[in-house]
């Protein structure tokens, strides 16, 4: 199907041997591939005990939006449409609302709270 938004332009394969690696969208130097395996293996190793915070500490229903938003990387929109509730209801399971001042629910406070008492931080 012709589209005119598209060219197809053939290039010979010695013409992109001329540019560096370095230029390219996908190139890592080789400390930020030692940073992401890092970051990859402390996420791995936190996030059994997070998991089990997430089972035993929030409702069926902060636990439902905060898998979908978090873990399978889905919108608040998408979220509220697959649990049949509106967008801002889905923010207050995972943020919670202030209320006369006062942080009220969200899962995700919850669970920086229960990280914090258990000693998991940013840097562990």
């Amino acid at each position: 199907m012709y589209n005119p938004d598209f060219w197809e332009v053939r290039l010979d394969h010695s013409d992109l041997e001329r540019y560096p690696d370095q230029s390219a969208l996908w190139f890592e130097t080789i400390e930020e591939r030692r940073l992401q395996r890092r970051s990859q293996a402390r996420a791995r190793r936190l996030f059994g005990p997070v998991m089990e915070f997430v089972s035993a500490s929030l409702t069926q229903r902060q636990r439902e939006a905060l898998l979908l938003y978090f873990v399978h990387g889905k919108t608040q929109e998408e979220v509220a449409e697959i649990m049949g509730i509106n967008r801002r209801v889905v923010s207050q399971h995972l943020f919670g609302i202030r209320r006369n001042g006062r942080q009220v629910g969200g899962a995700v406070p919850r669970l920086r709270r229960l990280c914090r008492q258990h000693g998991i931080s940013a840097e562990s």
